[in-house]
């Protein structure tokens, strides 16, 4: 048996599809356009692709978009302020610092982030929204663990009744996803560095999320044949001559598990394409709970 590919593609696209033609009933109804903001300190280069990702997502659903460039030594107070100018700003309806924060501002990522108007944080992290998660209460939810579970839906893979092994117990990904399947009705169990027998637990999983972080961690003796497996991670092995750059691998080994489980997402090409998709719907939201 080989497994269903699951693309991030056809998923992404249609929660794009979803945003725009929301974006453009706020914009006939309320004579508003949704707004992004994005945070960036420094010039890292991977952040700079992320930020270029996602103002090129909003320009093509039709949102507002502003990136706030700022130098790698400003200081905290100077950021803070920042994000509350955004806070007030009416054209500004999500914000987003893009992480990680340089130098000795990445030790005051938390208190930072909580500067964020609850009602504007897209990223979904601020203890307001991670609060209306755990209670089942409409709000803002972490992109890409609810790009995953769309995906499930999009999919049609049953998650009511079902056991599902989340793999990685991060704030990002592994503690919301564990609510939001909750949420439809699955039995959980989430796994980390500390479980012991880890592999029977997983082989008990029809829905196996990997959010560890380390490269091929998941085999197929440790997949029930027919599960759906998601790999949340992205990895980059040591160059060669093949991948001068270091290839891009998830925390599944794909190529021996798709022969085990029913359903797979790719690295790349799987669940990161949603995560943008999903802080656009995000974004849209927020407009629709500032507005409405």
């Amino acid at each position: 048996m080989t497994a269903r590919i699951l693309s991030g593609k056809a998923f992404a696209q249609a929660l794009k599809d979803d945003a725009r033609a929301r974006a453009g009933r706020l914009a006939h109804e309320h004579h508003v356009t949704p707004g992004l903001a994005v945070v960036l300190v420094g010039a890292d280069a991977a952040s700079q692709v992320y930020v270029r990702n996602k103002d090129k997502a909003c320009a093509e659903i039709g949102l507002y978009s502003e990136v706030v460039r700022m130098p790698e030594g400003i200081s905290k107070q100077e950021l803070i302020k920042t994000i509350e100018a955004l806070n007030a700003s009416e054209k500004i309806h999500g914000i987003l610092v893009q992480l990680p924060l340089p130098g000795k501002l990445h030790a005051h990522e938390t208190e930072i982030l909580d500067h964020i108007d609850p009602a504007k944080d897209v990223d979904g992290f601020h203890p307001v929204n991670m609060g209306k998660l755990v209670l089942g209460i409409p709000g803002l939810t972490p992109c890409t663990p609810a790009g995953c579970v769309r995906m499930l839906e999009h999919a049609g893979i049953p998650m009511d009744g079902k056991r599902a092994v989340i793999v990685g117990r991060s704030n990002i990904v592994g503690k919301p996803m564990l609510h939001l399947l909750l949420a439809k009705n699955a039995t959980v169990t989430i796994c980390h560095s500390h479980t012991q027998d880890l592999a029977s637990i997983t082989r008990e999983a029809d829905i196996l999320v990997a959010a560890v972080g380390r490269p091929r961690f998941i085999t197929a003796d440790m997949v029930k044949p027919g599960a759906a497996v998601i790999d949340v991670g992205i990895n980059r092995l040591a160059p060669d001559a093949e991948h001068p750059r270091g290839k891009l691998v998830g925390d599944v080994d794909f190529d021996a598990v798709k022969e085990v489980a029913g359903a797979i997402t790719p690295v790349p090409g799987g669940v990161g394409l949603l995560t943008v998709a999903m802080l656009m719907q995000n974004v849209v939201h927020a407009a629709e709970m500032q507005v409405c």
